[in-house]
């Protein structure tokens, strides 16, 4: 499967997010309210995904959460195959647990530039912020990877890497 551009809208995306949160730093209000802020500031207008976020989370609770949310993205996206589970649920659970309607509008966001991106996720439970957020050096991956059959190397390639980010092997001819 051919997932370049998704993993180029991830990236973007993820950019987004580093942006949104250093726009949230600069604004040395770690009590406020993001939501609040998102109306408010105009460095957070473009950020739509702010607007998703639990009504009662605060600038340094959002900065944990993102955190332990988007730290494995690079690494699983410079994977050869793509853990789409472990990108979506990372996120769900660490930021949007207990806000399933905020989950709702925040992959329908993401959905708009990547159209498989949580689907197939169980919904999470009612009650916005019912648990404490959990540091992402608490635990090495909070989402394992399914196993899955890796095909056989083709004779003429040598445990080469193939396709996205890693140019095609050359040809011996």
């Amino acid at each position: 499967m051919d997932d370049r551009f998704d993993r180029r809208e991830l990236l973007l995306h993820l950019g987004d997010i580093l942006d949104a949160l250093n726009c949230l730093a600069k604004t040395s209000r770690p009590g406020a309210l993001v939501v609040q802020l998102a109306h408010e500031e105009d460095s957070l207008q473009d950020f739509e995904f702010l607007r998703a976020i639990a009504p009662k989370m605060t600038v340094a609770e959002f900065t944990k959460r993102v955190t332990s949310a988007f730290f494995l993205w690079p690494r699983e996206l410079l994977e050869a195959e793509l853990n789409r589970d472990a990108l979506a649920s990372t996120v769900q659970h660490n930021l949007f647990d207990g806000n399933p309607d905020g989950w709702n509008a925040y992959i329908s966001h993401v959905q708009n530039k990547v159209k498989w991106f949580g689907t197939g996720l169980s919904n999470i439970k009612k009650g916005a912020l019912a648990e404490p957020s959990h540091d992402a050096t608490d635990e090495a991956s909070p989402v394992e990877a399914p196993v899955t059959a890796v095909p056989p190397v083709e004779a003429d390639v040598r445990n080469e890497k193939r396709g996205w980010p890693w140019p095609e092997p050359r040809s011996k001819s």
